[in-house]
């Protein structure tokens, strides 16, 4: 079995339009209004941006962190061996 890339997942915004859709034509389907279905789907959207944002923003962080680890690292092998 194949490991699932949940941050991928997550930040899809395919998955995103399908869910807010889905929930949006349940909320009419169920007999609520349009207006309430465009409002819920707005707001998932509108968590699928933060989600994606903050994601986004914790993988580069990480990434810059550990670039300057690696050019700490190479600092002090070039400082051991003057």
């Amino acid at each position: 079995m194949k490991n699932i890339n949940w941050v991928r997942k997550l930040t899809s915004r395919k998955l995103w339009v399908s869910v807010g859709s889905f929930i949006g034509m349940m909320i009419v389907a169920t007999g609520g209004t349009e207006s309430e279905a465009s409002q819920v789907a707005a707001l998932i959207m509108a968590g699928a941006s933060v989600i994606g944002y903050v994601i986004g923003e914790g993988l580069t962080d990480a990434a810059n962190k550990e670039i300057g680890e690696g050019i700490l690292m190479e600092a002090e092998e070039i400082k051991n061996n003057d």
